[in-house]
C-alpha cells in the first residue's frame, strides 16, 4: 500500500507567512528596501509551496492492476462538481 506525505500543517504554516508579508506590503507603511526583501521572502515561500504541491501531486497518482496481471500508473482525476 503507498501512503501519501503532505504536510498539510506546514504548507498551510508557509501560505499564512505569504498572507502576512502580503499585508505587510500592502500597507504601504514600509520603506522600499523593506519592500524589496518582504518581496524576495515571498517569492521564496511562494516556490517553497509549489514545490509541495507538485510533489503532492505526483504522489495522488494511483495504482491499479489490469486484468492481465500488469499495473498500470493512472493520474488522480478530482470529481468536479
Amino acid at each position: 500500500m503507498y501512503t501519501i506525505s503532505f504536510d498539510m500543517q506546514k504548507f498551510e504554516d508557509k501560505l499564512n507567512e505569504l498572507k502576512k508579508l502580503f499585508d505587510k506590503l500592502e500597507t504601504g507603511k514600509i520603506s522600499l528596501d523593506e519592500s524589496l526583501k518582504q518581496f524576495e521572502e515571498g517569492t521564496k515561500i511562494l516556490g517553497e509551496c509549489f514545490k509541495s504541491l507538485e510533489k503532492y501531486n505526483k504522489k495522488i497518482q494511483i495504482l491499479t492492476e489490469k486484468n492481465s496481471g500488469k499495473i498500470e500508473l493512472n493520474d488522480f482525476e478530482p470529481e468536479v462538481e
